[in-house]
């Protein structure tokens, strides 16, 4: 698989770990910001240009929420790559993938050849439409 000596795995670990703890605080802000919001207290007196608008900040505030989520879900993967061995290799060809890349992306999962192919075939999945 790979060849990421312990003290690089664990400088990896913890990076993984700051950023849950820092997406994680995030998640909480949004959802305690969407329950004081006053469309989550019923029906709004607001003209239509302002409904407009909250709607639209809602609608990105949500798809960064799932982006935030999705990168929550990303860590945890990680985190059983790590547990069960497979951390540092490429789920698809199985070739190491470089403390580099990892450094730039700790739960990358795909080295960059295989990566570049799956974002042709599978694009984009968060986007946000009005």
């Amino acid at each position: 698989m790979s060849d990421l000596t312990e003290a690089r795995l664990r400088t990896l670990e913890k990076r993984l770990a700051d950023r849950e703890t820092e997406l994680q605080a995030r998640v909480r802000a949004y959802k305690e910001q969407a329950a004081e919001r006053p469309s989550a207290q019923g029906p709004n007196v607001e003209d239509t240009g302002e409904d407009g608008e909250e709607r639209f900040r809602s609608g990105i505030e949500h798809v960064e929420l799932m982006r935030d989520q999705e990168e929550l879900a990303d860590i945890a993967e990680a985190r059983a790559r790590i547990a069960d061995g497979r951390y540092g290799g490429c789920v698809d060809c199985g070739q190491a993938i470089s403390f580099e890349r990892l450094s730039a992306q700790p739960t990358a999962k795909r080295c960059i050849k295989d990566q570049e192919a799956w974002e042709k075939k599978h694009g984009s999945s968060l986007r946000y439409t009005a």
